[in-house]
């Protein structure tokens, strides 16, 4: 299997954990992310950060914290990290601190609303490209237009009080 092949399958499970766990309506924030090392699931999780009542509770960490305590190590080397939506900054550098090879993710800043995202527009390209990561890939667009689905788009009105980040 190619290794686009390979993305859009493990896409498409991250996908599918975020429906299962948080239902298809964006009110709900279904973000999924999936840590990968040498073909296999290595940890997922969703979104927690309403039920959580923290802020860091993004579906990346919640990943991340995941898969160190499955390998017993904070670092994760060699991983791949998935993600349906464009991780933010800090969900950036936590996969650079654990040592993420990869990022992959579905839906770009440019295809949900702005809620999503710190209002300072940065972008995970400058997190990575400012950490001096050259050994840290980011792709993005896997299956866009499915994962974009799950979010609120750029011109819903959203109304303010469901509103993060804004």
């Amino acid at each position: 299997m190619n290794i686009a092949a390979t993305d859009e399958a493990w896409m498409a499970r991250a996908i599918a954990l975020a429906i299962r766990e948080k239902g298809d309506d964006p009110a709900n924030t279904p973000i999924a992310a999936l840590v990968v090392r040498h073909g296999g699931l290595v940890a997922g999780a969703v979104n927690r950060t309403a039920e959580r009542c923290d802020a860091t509770a993004h579906a990346e960490v919640e990943a991340l914290r995941a898969a160190g305590q499955a390998v017993g190590d904070m670092k994760i080397d060699g991983a791949t990290l998935y993600t349906t939506l464009q991780p933010c900054g800090m969900c950036t550098m936590a996969a650079i601190w654990a040592g993420i090879t990869r990022i992959v993710y579905g839906a770009g800043r440019d295809q949900v609303h702005k809620m999503y995202f710190e209002d300072r527009h940065l972008s995970t390209v400058d997190y990575i490209r400012d950490a001096f990561k050259d050994d840290l890939s980011l792709e993005g667009g896997i299956a866009a237009h499915d994962c974009a689905q799950l979010y609120y788009g750029p011109d819903d009105a959203v109304p303010e009080d469901q509103q993060a980040n804004t």
